[in-house]
């Protein structure tokens, strides 16, 4: 999966002399918390947030009217608010690498450049939750069960094989180590509903650790 194929490409873009009025009111018109600030030529100069404008609302002296503050905020642009120093991503970067930047960036969205450094979209957390939630097949007709299994190799085409030969699909399957138990790792499998009670007695059958609800004391689930 690429930034290319998930980011959001029909963008709302101001310029920098956009008033900071008018930018929060294009937010709440388009119910969005970013608005890239582009040149006439389509280059990214900076990005402007929610949060940017509601610290802006917040900086002039507190003494001043409602009226006196929302006239200042009608002639102030966002040129003195946005954020220069943008950090971008490319239409090739995996959703993965994307994702590591803004989580240790601690920053929202990605605006997204070509080979031509020219704005052709953006990526936001909205867009990575989406992504996760799909990658997962979450859905109201699927249901997920963990198996708790030891790194080994061969364990994933062991389960594949017992549930294929009962002709049973998994919807999806994603992998992911169980905190606090070096070596052993949670496979989390999702199927439609219709078929999850007969996948789940298949894999018991096998002398898997299947968990179909949260339990606290793990132990009697860590297989030998």
């Amino acid at each position: 999966m690429f930034v290319g194929w998930h980011m959001t490409t029909n963008l709302i873009t101001i310029s920098t002399d956009t008033p900071i009025l008018k930018a929060r009111d294009l937010m709440r018109e388009h119910n969005i918390s970013h608005l890239p600030i582009t040149d006439d030529k389509g280059h990214l100069i900076g990005l402007v947030t929610d949060r940017d404008i509601r610290e802006a609302w917040a900086s002039p002296a507190t003494t001043l009217s409602v009226y006196e503050l929302t006239y200042i905020l009608q002639k102030v642009t966002v040129e003195g608010i946005m954020k220069k120093n943008v950090i971008t991503a490319t239409p090739d970067m995996t959703i993965e690498r994307a994702a590591l930047i803004m989580h240790d960036q601690k920053i929202g969205c990605l605006p997204v450049l070509n080979n031509e450094e020219k704005l052709v979209g953006i990526i936001t957390t909205a867009d990575l939750m989406n992504v996760l939630l799909k990658a997962m097949g979450m859905s109201n007709d699927s249901s997920r069960v963990t198996v708790i299994v030891r790194d080994r190799i061969g364990t994933l085409s062991e389960i594949m094989s017992i549930l294929a030969q009962s002709n049973i699909n998994i919807r999806s399957i994603m992998i992911h180590p169980l905190p606090h138990h070096e070596g052993i790792w949670q496979l989390l499998l999702r199927f439609r509903q219709n078929v999850v009670g007969e996948a789940v007695r298949l894999l018991k059958s096998k002398g898997y650790k299947v968990l179909t609800e949260y339990q606290k004391d793990l132990s009697p689930y860590i297989p030998d």
